[in-house]
């Protein structure tokens, strides 16, 4: 049985490496939901290279990292890029959709703390989060 976190991290272009770096750290060292020694729930990958496709007669130009993280636990993914020695934290956007969520959390670094900006609320919990009919 898998748990699936979605993540898309965008950066400015001088943050590649950095993104290389927590994309590596994913696959081989981050923590699982779980104590347990097991470590390493995934990775990222370039979603806006010249390899890739997006609707539109253009190249995005933006630099986007995405992964389908398994078992990750998602306040330590946060708080690891939270002390990553980012060249341009202002621009660095983190998007979280976990398991069972119905929408992106974002999250910027400001200040030197990684904050969630939108939306806050409601959440999946809330009474009348869906539609009566559904």
């Amino acid at each position: 049985m898998s748990w699936v976190a979605n993540v898309m991290v965008s950066v400015d272009s001088w943050d590649r490496a950095n993104v290389e770096s927590l994309s590596e750290w994913l696959r081989t060292q981050a923590p699982l939901r779980w104590d347990t020694p097991a470590r390493g729930c995934g990775f990222l990958r370039d979603t806006t290279g010249q390899d890739t496709t997006w609707g539109g007669w253009k190249y995005p130009e933006c630099d986007v990292w995405a992964g389908a993280l398994n078992h990750a636990d998602v306040k330590a993914v946060l708080d690891h890029i939270a002390q990553m020695p980012w060249r341009c934290p202002n621009a660095l956007q983190v998007f979280v959709m976990d398991q069972e969520e119905s929408f992106f959390r974002v999250w910027m670094l400001r200040d030197g703390e990684l904050r969630q900006y939108a939306p806050v609320e409601p959440d999946e919990e809330d009474e009348d989060f869906y539609p009566a009919d559904l």
